[in-house]
């Protein structure tokens, strides 16, 4: 993994939702960690260049997220918890995982993400019945971006 590659990781993780990440390659290992009131990344390698000792140890920017005005829409919305690729379905050809009109239950996979070519469920955080798709299968989606558009059961 190089420097731009974990550049890239780190925008990918402080815009995510996730308050922690671990990856571990061979000797390899990077952990990212938010929370608190001094946030900061660790990077641990023993292959570690000169050029890339100096940013062992950086600050994350807490960063704002706008999340694009949905104008005069009723309901709830089930939101993207990173950036990354949306998909509908498990795979290509594959039924979606929710349609228009579907009931479901909290924790159901309702779609994928695709982030640094790993594949993130998202899953409902609440009962709900899906009342529009915001997003087409394949688009590039941004952290906070409504994804569904649903009602509370």
């Amino acid at each position: 993994m190089d420097q731009k590659d974990i550049k890239d990781l780190m925008r990918a993780f402080d815009k995510s939702g996730l308050s922690k990440l671990k990856l571990k390659d061979g000797e390899f290992e990077i952990l990212f960690q938010k929370g608190g009131v001094s946030e900061q990344i660790s990077i641990a390698t023993p292959t570690i260049t000169k050029e890339l000792a100096t940013e062992t140890i950086l600050p994350v920017q807490d960063s704002v997220a706008t999340t694009p005005a949905i104008s005069n829409e009723k309901g709830d919305f089930i939101k993207s918890p990173m950036v990354g690729t949306f998909y509908q379905a498990p795979s290509p050809g594959a039924a979606p995982f929710v349609n228009i009109g579907d009931s479901i239950k909290k924790g159901s996979t309702v779609a994928i993400i695709e982030a640094m070519k790993i594949m993130n469920e998202i899953e409902a955080e609440f009962d709900c019945k899906i009342l529009e798709i915001l997003v087409s299968d394949g688009e590039p989606i941004e952290f906070d971006q409504p994804l569904f558009r649903v009602e509370k059961l």
